[in-house]
């Protein structure tokens, strides 16, 4: 359905970072001065071209390394986004490494309004890091924990994987036992998986390590264990939350809501269109400075693509799709178009059809992808 009002959710792209982690396909390039330099000034430019559509209710800063910026660089954004009106978010989330954390950085942070901060923690486990290709260390882990709590921030995630090459799951069990005491807010666990044009994709595809399904699945039950019994609400495939502090940004890609992207490789949906920013930082910044938008595609679905498409991603969510809200805004009645593919889950064992929606079950979840696909159109 059109939306009049101003979009709600800003997601910026820092694509920095110290080093490609092997299991990584997304767009970043390594810093340098000089264009990292650039980089804010464009950045805060396509943040001018896009103010006056925008009224942030969520923010989120990813990457790549958002924290590799420094502190004249963080200042000057945060400038920027004050002079246009784009601070006093409710939730405001960036994406850190810890071994790019200082106290001096996660104050600056605090105090302009950021109050959620996104850790890419991975394992516990050193040897499991370095096999990955992480450039900190488990000891950096706690240690910018302890900062982030110095700094006053109340909602931290520990982002983990699993099912990494070599990962036992007695190493898991240790790594989630040690991450549970941490007492954060919020817990993302992912399956590793193998993107073309990897590191790890290729030495799979050499046979160096073979995947192990049933392993995977042990873990996975592990998680959802461990994180029922700290006190985590399962809210999406992989993510918990305790005291109600689901990330808001994230439910609103899963409930297909409106976004504005910026920075290189940045993608943003907005009103039924879908355009992608080039994914080349030096391209970006001399389109920005040229005075043209770094948009290189555009895409704008039909409405019956659009409602597939929020059928498939709303399934993420535990809670599935109450019908009410999807006819809403979708503006199609769910048990229509999917009455089919609804009852083709449930048979299967992996649908939960209730009166007033449809959800997948906990195996379900499990192979939610799969799923999705089948809601497409």
């Amino acid at each position: 359905m059109v939306e009049a009002e101003p979009v709600s959710s800003l997601y910026a792209h820092v694509p920095f970072c110290a080093q490609k982690c092997g299991y990584c396909a997304f767009y970043s390039e390594p810093p340098s001065g000089e264009l990292m330099g650039r980089y804010v000034k464009a950045l805060i430019g396509e943040l001018e071209l896009a103010a006056a559509d925008l009224r942030p209710q969520t923010v989120f800063f990813g990457g790549g390394t958002p924290t590799l910026l420094d502190l004249p660089q963080w200042e000057q954004i945060l400038n920027a986004m004050e002079r246009l009106g784009l601070l006093g978010a409710a939730e405001w989330t960036v994406e850190c490494n810890p071994a790019s954390l200082s106290l001096d950085k996660a104050r600056l942070l605090r105090s302009a309004g950021v109050n959620r901060v996104s850790m890419g923690v991975q394992s516990l486990d050193q040897a499991l890091l370095e096999r990955l290709g992480r450039i900190h260390s488990r000891a950096m882990v706690f240690n910018s924990f302890d900062l982030l709590r110095q700094a006053g921030f109340e909602n931290v995630n520990l982002d983990l994987m699993f099912a990494i090459p070599g990962q036992t799951l007695e190493v898991w069990r240790q790594t989630l036992k040690e991450a549970v005491a941490m007492g954060s807010e919020h817990l993302s666990s992912y399956e590793v998986t193998y993107e073309e044009d990897t590191p790890l994709y290729r030495q799979l595809q050499a046979g160096r390590f073979a995947l192990d399904e049933d392993l995977a699945c042990a873990m996975h039950e592990e998680l959802i264990a461990r994180a029922a019994d700290a006190g985590f609400e399962r809210y999406e495939i992989a993510n918990f939350a305790r005291r109600s502090l689901a990330c808001q940004h994230n439910i609103n890609y899963w409930r297909a809501g409106s976004f504005r992207g910026v920075g290189p490789g940045a993608t943003s949906y907005v009103r039924g269109a879908r355009t992608r920013n080039c994914s080349n930082t030096r391209l970006y910044c001399d389109r920005i400075e040229a005075g043209k938008p770094p948009v290189e595609s555009r895409e704008e679905l039909a409405p019956l693509a659009r409602a597939g498409e929020a059928a498939a991603f709303g399934l993420r969510m535990v809670a599935g799709w109450p019908f009410d809200e999807f006819q809403r805004r979708t503006g199609y009645d769910l048990r229509g178009e999917w009455a089919a593919d609804m009852g083709r889950l449930v048979r299967q064992g992996w649908g939960r059809l209730s009166p007033d929606r449809f959800q997948l079950t906990r195996a379900g979840l499990r192979f939610a992808d799969a799923a999705a696909q089948w809601f497409l159109r």
